[in-house]
């Protein structure tokens, strides 16, 4: 009996301790990667061939920030954009700024157990993203933080593949 009771308490007393330690771990990360992060290389590699190539060109800029708040912000355009020729963008050139760019903002999640972010996405550059969770893997090494998309369907080019994402911290 007594073994039992002591069986009770551990499980009921532990199970805190065990969440706590999660909640730390989680918060530790999430201390990690708060602030602005600014974009080194976008790839894609199709599967199941394994190609790789840029996405968004060859050398295309952007940032990502983690709030305090819980809220995140990333916006990504591409290297090869073309300024409008006028004060105001054709119809032609506004629709190549607007595919050569990629922006949504919401709040996010770290399970750190599993290292993956989840971006929930409230507003989007693309509406059909509005409402989602965006799930990334995250691999943090000194100051670049690496996000990679689970096998997915790639909004460009409706190929499976994987996109990694490296950014480097801000100072």
């Amino acid at each position: 009996m007594k073994l039992a009771v002591l069986l009770v308490v551990v499980a009921v007393f532990g199970l805190p301790c065990h969440l706590s330690a999660q909640t730390e771990q989680a918060n530790s990360i999430q201390q990690v990667i708060l602030g602005t992060w600014r974009l080194v290389s976008y790839v894609r590699e199709v599967l199941p061939s394994g190609a790789k190539s840029d996405v968004m060109g060859t050398h295309p800029s952007g940032y990502i920030n983690y709030g305090r708040d819980g809220r995140m912000i990333v916006m990504i355009v591409g290297s090869d954009r073309k300024k409008p020729v006028g004060a105001l963008a054709t119809p032609d050139e506004a629709e190549a700024l607007i595919k050569s760019m990629l922006i949504y903002a919401g709040t996010y999640t770290i399970d750190s157990e599993a290292k993956t972010v989840t971006h929930h996405v409230e507003i989007s550059w693309n509406q059909s993203r509005a409402g989602t969770d965006q799930v990334r893997s995250y691999k943090l090494d000194g100051n670049h933080l690496t996000l990679t998309t689970p096998p997915s369907v790639d909004p460009a080019t409706g190929e499976q593949t994987v996109r990694t994402l490296t950014w480097e911290r801000l100072k």
